[in-house]
C-alpha cells in the first residue's frame, strides 16, 4: 500500500480522535460525583425521656441509658448491628428545652424530630457544602456523660436552619466511636439490621428535591403518591431519603408540618426477613413503597411515633 493510500485511513483516524476529544471537553466540568451518605442516628423527641422507653420497650424495643448531654438533654438509644441508632431525647428536667435547637419538638412530644449522618473529615464535608451554595457551619463541639462517668466527645456540623430537619447535620467522633453506640441487646437476634430510611415531611416537594440535588449531586428521584400514608414522595434510590408532602390539607401530615415545621416524620428499619419481623414485632398495614416492602409497627403504643420496617 502506498503513502497517498493510507492518507483517507489517517485522516478517519484523525476525525474518530477529534471527535472523541470534543465529547470529553464538552462534558460539563461543574459535574461532581454523588455523595454517599450514611445514617449515623435519627432522634425521637420527647418532653419526658422515660414514658418513651417504656413505650418502646412495649413493642420488644428496649433501649440503653445513655445520659445527660453537655446541654440540657438527656437520651436513651437503641443500637443496631450497622453502627446506626434510634436516639431517644428529652430534657433533663421537665420543661427545660429553650436552650436546644429542637425546643418545640422536645415540648410538642414530636417524636421523629431530626437526623445525623457520619462524617471522617467533617471540615472538608462543610467546605464540600459551602461550594455548592449549601449553608453550612461548624464544626462544633458535643459531648455527653454515660451512665459509669465515660465522657465521650464529637463534633457536629449544622445544614440550614433547625440541625437535621431537612438536610442531615453531620457528625464526627473524638473519642471511640464504639464507645457512643454498641448494639442493644433487645436487638440482637431480632434481624433489624439498621435505620434504612428516614421518611422527611416537606411542604414544597420540588423545592426539597432541588435542595438535596443540589447539596449532594444526586440524580433525579423516583415520584409516587403513597395514598395509605396520605402523600405524594420522592424517594433518592441508592439513600437513605425519602420526602413526604401532603395529598390533603387536612390530612395528619399537614397538620404536623403546620405545627412543627419541615422535618423527619418517620423512619424506616432494615431487615432481610419481613416475615419474621412481623411475627416478632406484631407489624401491621403491610404495603410497598418503590417496590419495597414495609410494615409497621403500631404507632399508638409509640406515643404516635411512626416507625416501620423495609426490606432491600
Amino acid at each position: 500500500m502506498t503513502k497517498h493510500q493510507d492518507l483517507p485511513r489517517f485522516r478517519l483516524l484523525a476525525a474518530i480522535t477529534m471527535a472523541l476529544v470534543s465529547a470529553v471537553v464538552s462534558q460539563p466540568q461543574s459535574a461532581k460525583p454523588a455523595m454517599q451518605l450514611k445514617v449515623d442516628h435519627a432522634t425521637v423527641c420527647a418532653s419526658d425521656l422515660e414514658p418513651m422507653r417504656q413505650a418502646f420497650a412495649s413493642v420488644g424495643l428496649a433501649t440503653d441509658y445513655g445520659g445527660p448531654h453537655a446541654s440540657v438533654t438527656h437520651m436513651a438509644l437503641l443500637g443496631f448491628e450497622d453502627g446506626s441508632y434510634l436516639e431517644l431525647i428529652a430534657p433533663q428536667k421537665p420543661g427545660a428545652t429553650e436552650d436546644s435547637p429542637w425546643a418545640k419538638f422536645l415540648a410538642g412530644d414530636a417524636g421523629p424530630c431530626a437526623w445525623a449522618v457520619g462524617s471522617r473529615a467533617i471540615r472538608a464535608d462543610v467546605e464540600r457544602l459551602k461550594k455548592t451554595g449549601t449553608h453550612a457551619e461548624g464544626p462544633f463541639p458535643g459531648s455527653r456523660t454515660k451512665p459509669d462517668g465515660t465522657v465521650i466527645e464529637w463534633e457536629t456540623a449544622g445544614v440550614t436552619g433547625t440541625p437535621g430537619a431537612i438536610l442531615p447535620f453531620m457528625i464526627q467522633d473524638k473519642t471511640p466511636r464504639n464507645l457512643r453506640v454498641q448494639p442493644s441487646a433487645s436487638i440482637k437476634g431480632s434481624g433489624l439490621t439498621g435505620i434504612e430510611i428516614v421518611v422527611l415531611g416537606v411542604k414544597d416537594l420540588d423545592a426539597a428535591i432541588g435542595l438535596f440535588r443540589t447539596a449532594y449531586a444526586w440524580p433525579a428521584p423516583s415520584v409516587a403518591e403513597q395514598k395509605e400514608f396520605g402523600a405524594k414522595m420522592a424517594y433518592f434510590p441508592g439513600t437513605p431519603v425519602i420526602l413526604a408532602t401532603p395529598l390533603d390539607q387536612n390530612s395528619w401530615l399537614a397538620r404536623r408540618l403546620q405545627e412543627f415545621g419541615e422535618s423527619p416524620v418517620a423512619y424506616l428499619l432494615g431487615t432481610a426477613d419481613l416475615e419474621a419481623a412481623t411475627k416478632r414485632y406484631g407489624l401491621t398495614a403491610q404495603t410497598q413503597w418503590f417496590g419495597r416492602k414495609l410494615a409497621w409497627f403500631d404507632a399508638g403504643k409509640l406515643k404516635g411515633v411512626r416507625l416501620g420496617v423495609i426490606v432491600p
